[in-house]
């Protein structure tokens, strides 16, 4: 009777580990710290506001901010109707000019290998020799940003790229020349998305 106990035991408390692992690895993949996800509800409520003025997607947009640490995820798909990050991935900044790994230097010069600030039309779906072998062309909107397509600056993945956080190491520099590179899991999904939505969908780049 005693040995049935013990067993049941171990074996109520392996499944409370998996269940807990289980929630951990969901928490690491799907969630963002509240004091973040006040941040990006309010860069999306702006988001939002650009993409009903403008007849842009209103389900969704994606948000990248470069003042987070490279090893944590800084790219997010951001749901406008459920308010809410619905994916997020590591995002690695362009190695141009000065960028070191902590801090990347901005420019809209071509040539410069340097990220670019400001909102951006996601376009058309392209191939790509990086990740999953599919890029979106990029439009910029904005001053800080309106070389982007003569630059060939697009949305792609790098298999190498990590899919979970690596803090507090940062992403090695090299990944990108100034694209927004992500994970080849997250573009997976990403490329989904884009491919049933029939309104351009916005990309905004802020450190």
């Amino acid at each position: 009777m005693k040995k049935f106990v013990l067993i049941s035991f171990v074996l109520v408390a392996l499944g409370a580990g998996v269940m807990a692992y289980a929630r951990y690895a969901t928490l690491s993949s799907d969630t963002v710290p509240a004091k973040l996800e006040q941040r990006l509800r309010e860069k999306a409520q702006a988001g939002k506001a650009y993409c009903d003025k403008n007849g842009y997607n209103t389900n969704y947009c994606f948000l990248v901010d470069f003042s987070i640490h490279s090893g944590k995820r800084r790219f997010f798909v951001w749901d406008f109707k459920g308010d809410s990050v619905k994916y997020a991935s590591l995002c690695a900044h362009g190695y141009g000019k000065n960028s070191t790994l902590s801090k990347p230097v901005f420019s809209n010069v071509e040539g410069s290998y340097c990220s670019s600030l400001g909102k951006y039309k996601v376009g058309i779906r392209s191939y790509s020799k990086w990740g999953i072998n599919v890029h979106y062309k990029l439009h910029g909107l904005e001053a800080t940003n309106n070389n982007a397509f003569k630059r060939y600056i697009v949305l792609h993945s790098y298999t190498p790229m990590p899919e979970t956080e690596v803090y507090p190491l940062h992403l090695p520099l090299g990944i990108s020349q100034g694209c927004p590179v992500i994970s080849d899991e997250v573009m997976r999904k990403v490329d989904r998305l884009l491919k049933v939505e029939k309104k351009p969908v916005l990309l905004w780049i802020y450190d």
